[in-house]
Protein backbone atom coordinates (compact mmCIF):
# COMPACT_ATOMS: atom_id res chain seq x y z
CA UNK A 1 0.00 0.00 0.00
CA UNK A 2 1.32 3.47 -0.87
CA UNK A 3 1.94 5.50 2.30
CA UNK A 4 -0.24 8.59 2.64
CA UNK A 5 1.52 11.93 2.47
CA UNK A 6 0.45 15.46 3.35
CA UNK A 7 -0.57 15.74 -0.31
CA UNK A 8 -2.57 12.50 -0.47
CA UNK A 9 -3.97 12.37 3.07
CA UNK A 10 -7.62 13.39 3.46
CA UNK A 11 -8.36 17.10 3.54
CA UNK A 12 -11.38 19.23 4.36
CA UNK A 13 -12.91 21.47 1.69
CA UNK A 14 -12.94 24.89 3.38
CA UNK A 15 -15.70 26.21 1.14
CA UNK A 16 -15.97 29.76 -0.11
CA UNK A 17 -14.67 32.60 2.11
CA UNK A 18 -17.44 34.80 3.49
CA UNK A 19 -15.70 38.15 3.06
CA UNK A 20 -17.43 41.07 1.35
CA UNK A 21 -14.72 41.12 -1.28
CA UNK A 22 -12.02 38.51 -1.78
CA UNK A 23 -8.66 40.24 -2.32
CA UNK A 24 -7.08 39.45 -5.67
CA UNK A 25 -3.87 41.45 -5.62
CA UNK A 26 -0.92 40.68 -3.34
CA UNK A 27 -1.15 44.11 -1.72
CA UNK A 28 -4.81 43.56 -0.87
CA UNK A 29 -4.10 40.08 0.53
CA UNK A 30 -1.37 41.51 2.75
CA UNK A 31 -3.79 44.18 3.97
CA UNK A 32 -6.41 41.59 4.88
CA UNK A 33 -3.79 39.49 6.70
CA UNK A 34 -2.68 42.60 8.61
CA UNK A 35 -6.29 43.23 9.65
CA UNK A 36 -6.72 39.65 10.85
CA UNK A 37 -3.37 39.64 12.65
CA UNK A 38 -4.24 42.89 14.40
CA UNK A 39 -7.59 41.51 15.53
CA UNK A 40 -5.88 38.39 16.87
CA UNK A 41 -3.40 40.46 18.87
CA UNK A 42 -6.20 42.52 20.43
CA UNK A 43 -8.12 39.37 21.33
CA UNK A 44 -5.12 37.85 23.10
CA UNK A 45 -4.07 41.07 24.84
CA UNK A 46 -7.46 42.47 25.85
CA UNK A 47 -10.17 39.89 25.18
CA UNK A 48 -12.83 39.42 22.52
CA UNK A 49 -15.02 42.22 23.87
CA UNK A 50 -12.21 44.74 23.30
CA UNK A 51 -12.19 44.11 19.56
CA UNK A 52 -13.53 47.00 17.47
CA UNK A 53 -13.12 48.00 13.85
CA UNK A 54 -11.40 51.27 14.80
CA UNK A 55 -8.88 49.61 17.11
CA UNK A 56 -8.18 46.90 14.55
CA UNK A 57 -7.65 49.43 11.76
CA UNK A 58 -5.34 51.54 13.94
CA UNK A 59 -3.21 48.55 14.96
CA UNK A 60 -3.11 47.18 11.40
CA UNK A 61 -2.14 50.58 10.03
CA UNK A 62 -4.97 50.72 7.50
CA UNK A 63 -7.81 53.22 7.03
CA UNK A 64 -11.13 52.14 8.52
CA UNK A 65 -12.66 52.59 5.07
CA UNK A 66 -10.28 49.96 3.72
CA UNK A 67 -11.31 47.55 6.45
CA UNK A 68 -14.97 47.94 5.50
CA UNK A 69 -14.16 47.00 1.93
CA UNK A 70 -13.64 43.44 3.16
CA UNK A 71 -15.60 43.12 6.42
CA UNK A 72 -19.01 44.40 7.45
CA UNK A 73 -18.18 44.57 11.16
CA UNK A 74 -16.03 43.07 13.90
CA UNK A 75 -18.08 39.87 13.92
CA UNK A 76 -17.14 39.31 10.29
CA UNK A 77 -13.50 39.76 11.22
CA UNK A 78 -13.76 37.27 14.09
CA UNK A 79 -15.42 34.77 11.76
CA UNK A 80 -12.65 35.27 9.21
CA UNK A 81 -10.08 34.58 11.94
CA UNK A 82 -11.85 31.34 12.83
CA UNK A 83 -12.02 30.33 9.17
CA UNK A 84 -8.31 31.03 8.71
CA UNK A 85 -7.30 29.07 11.80
CA UNK A 86 -9.54 26.12 10.98
CA UNK A 87 -8.04 25.98 7.50
CA UNK A 88 -4.62 25.72 9.13
CA UNK A 89 -5.91 22.92 11.38
CA UNK A 90 -7.18 21.00 8.36
CA UNK A 91 -3.78 21.26 6.69
CA UNK A 92 -2.07 20.14 9.88
CA UNK A 93 -4.39 17.14 10.29
CA UNK A 94 -3.63 16.08 6.71
CA UNK A 95 0.10 16.39 7.40
CA UNK A 96 -0.08 14.40 10.65
CA UNK A 97 -2.20 11.66 9.11
CA UNK A 98 0.08 11.63 6.08
CA UNK A 99 3.07 11.02 8.35
CA UNK A 100 1.55 7.87 9.89
CA UNK A 101 3.17 4.58 8.94
CA UNK A 102 0.71 2.42 10.86
CA UNK A 103 -2.91 3.51 10.77
CA UNK A 104 -5.54 2.43 13.27
CA UNK A 105 -8.52 4.24 14.74
CA UNK A 106 -6.35 5.05 17.75
CA UNK A 107 -3.54 6.52 15.67
CA UNK A 108 -6.06 8.60 13.68
CA UNK A 109 -7.45 10.03 16.92
CA UNK A 110 -3.95 10.75 18.23
CA UNK A 111 -2.84 12.38 14.99
CA UNK A 112 -5.94 14.56 14.77
CA UNK A 113 -5.78 15.76 18.38
CA UNK A 114 -2.05 16.38 18.09
CA UNK A 115 -2.60 18.50 14.99
CA UNK A 116 -5.33 20.54 16.65
CA UNK A 117 -3.36 21.19 19.83
CA UNK A 118 -0.34 22.34 17.82
CA UNK A 119 -2.42 24.95 16.03
CA UNK A 120 -4.07 26.04 19.28
CA UNK A 121 -0.60 26.70 20.71
CA UNK A 122 0.29 28.83 17.72
CA UNK A 123 -3.03 30.69 17.48
CA UNK A 124 -4.24 31.59 20.98
CA UNK A 125 -6.81 34.01 19.58
CA UNK A 126 -8.69 31.02 18.19
CA UNK A 127 -8.85 29.50 21.66
CA UNK A 128 -10.38 32.69 23.04
CA UNK A 129 -12.80 33.27 20.16
CA UNK A 130 -13.96 29.72 19.47
CA UNK A 131 -13.22 27.43 22.36
CA UNK A 132 -14.15 29.99 25.02
CA UNK A 133 -16.69 32.10 23.22
CA UNK A 134 -18.90 31.35 20.24
CA UNK A 135 -21.16 34.30 21.05
CA UNK A 136 -21.35 34.94 17.32
CA UNK A 137 -24.07 32.78 15.72
CA UNK A 138 -22.19 32.72 12.42
CA UNK A 139 -19.13 31.33 14.20
CA UNK A 140 -21.23 28.66 15.92
CA UNK A 141 -22.81 27.67 12.60
CA UNK A 142 -19.45 27.61 10.84
CA UNK A 143 -17.98 25.46 13.62
CA UNK A 144 -20.76 22.91 13.43
CA UNK A 145 -20.49 22.74 9.64
CA UNK A 146 -16.72 22.34 9.90
CA UNK A 147 -17.13 19.54 12.46
CA UNK A 148 -19.38 17.66 10.04
CA UNK A 149 -16.83 18.07 7.24
CA UNK A 150 -13.99 16.83 9.44
CA UNK A 151 -16.10 13.84 10.51
CA UNK A 152 -16.99 12.97 6.92
CA UNK A 153 -13.36 13.25 5.82
CA UNK A 154 -11.98 11.06 8.61
CA UNK A 155 -14.84 8.56 8.34
CA UNK A 156 -14.36 8.16 4.60
CA UNK A 157 -10.62 7.70 5.05
CA UNK A 158 -11.04 5.07 7.79
CA UNK A 159 -13.80 3.23 5.92
CA UNK A 160 -11.76 3.10 2.69
CA UNK A 161 -8.90 1.49 4.65
CA UNK A 162 -11.26 -1.09 6.15
CA UNK A 163 -10.83 0.17 9.70
CA UNK A 164 -14.58 0.35 10.46
CA UNK A 165 -17.34 -2.21 10.26
CA UNK A 166 -19.43 -2.03 7.07
CA UNK A 167 -22.60 -1.06 8.92
CA UNK A 168 -21.02 1.97 10.59
CA UNK A 169 -22.34 5.33 9.38
CA UNK A 170 -20.85 8.80 9.41
CA UNK A 171 -23.02 9.61 12.44
CA UNK A 172 -20.51 7.81 14.66
CA UNK A 173 -17.70 10.01 13.38
CA UNK A 174 -19.85 13.13 13.79
CA UNK A 175 -20.55 12.27 17.43
CA UNK A 176 -16.86 11.62 18.06
CA UNK A 177 -15.88 14.97 16.58
CA UNK A 178 -18.54 16.78 18.61
CA UNK A 179 -17.33 15.06 21.79
CA UNK A 180 -13.78 16.07 20.95
CA UNK A 181 -14.91 19.64 20.39
CA UNK A 182 -16.49 19.78 23.84
CA UNK A 183 -13.46 18.18 25.48
CA UNK A 184 -11.24 20.81 23.89
CA UNK A 185 -13.49 23.50 25.34
CA UNK A 186 -12.95 22.02 28.80
CA UNK A 187 -9.21 21.63 28.29
CA UNK A 188 -8.73 25.26 27.26
CA UNK A 189 -11.31 26.82 29.55
CA UNK A 190 -8.78 28.27 31.99
CA UNK A 191 -5.44 28.11 30.18
CA UNK A 192 -4.26 28.93 26.69
CA UNK A 193 -1.85 26.00 26.90
CA UNK A 194 -4.63 23.46 27.45
CA UNK A 195 -4.92 21.04 30.35
CA UNK A 196 -2.72 18.06 29.37
CA UNK A 197 -4.68 15.68 31.60
CA UNK A 198 -7.96 16.50 29.85
CA UNK A 199 -6.33 16.28 26.42
CA UNK A 200 -4.89 12.88 27.31
CA UNK A 201 -8.28 11.69 28.53
CA UNK A 202 -9.85 12.97 25.33
CA UNK A 203 -7.63 10.62 23.32
CA UNK A 204 -8.65 7.71 25.56
CA UNK A 205 -12.37 8.53 25.51
CA UNK A 206 -12.60 9.01 21.76
CA UNK A 207 -10.46 5.99 20.97
CA UNK A 208 -12.51 3.75 23.28
CA UNK A 209 -15.75 4.99 21.73
CA UNK A 210 -14.60 4.49 18.15
CA UNK A 211 -13.05 1.09 18.80
CA UNK A 212 -16.54 -0.27 19.45
CA UNK A 213 -17.06 0.03 15.69
CA UNK A 214 -13.62 -1.14 14.57
CA UNK A 215 -12.66 -4.09 12.44
CA UNK A 216 -9.62 -6.15 13.56
CA UNK A 217 -7.56 -3.93 11.26
CA UNK A 218 -9.00 -0.84 12.92
CA UNK A 219 -7.87 -2.14 16.31
CA UNK A 220 -4.39 -3.36 15.46
CA UNK A 221 -3.66 -1.03 12.59
CA UNK A 222 -2.35 -1.53 9.07
CA UNK A 223 1.10 -0.76 7.73
CA UNK A 224 1.18 1.83 4.98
Amino acid sequence: MTPPTSETAPAVDPGEPRMRRVPQQERSRRRVEAILDAAARIVVAEGVDAVGTRSIADLAGVPVASLYQYFADKDDILLALVERDMAEMDERVAAHVGALRRISLESLVEATISAFTQVYAERPAFVMIYLRGRTNQAIRDYGRDHNRKVAAMLFGFAADLGLTMPEVTVLIAELAVEMGDRLFQLAYEETLEGDPAIISEAVTLLTTYLQRYATPAGLTGIEV
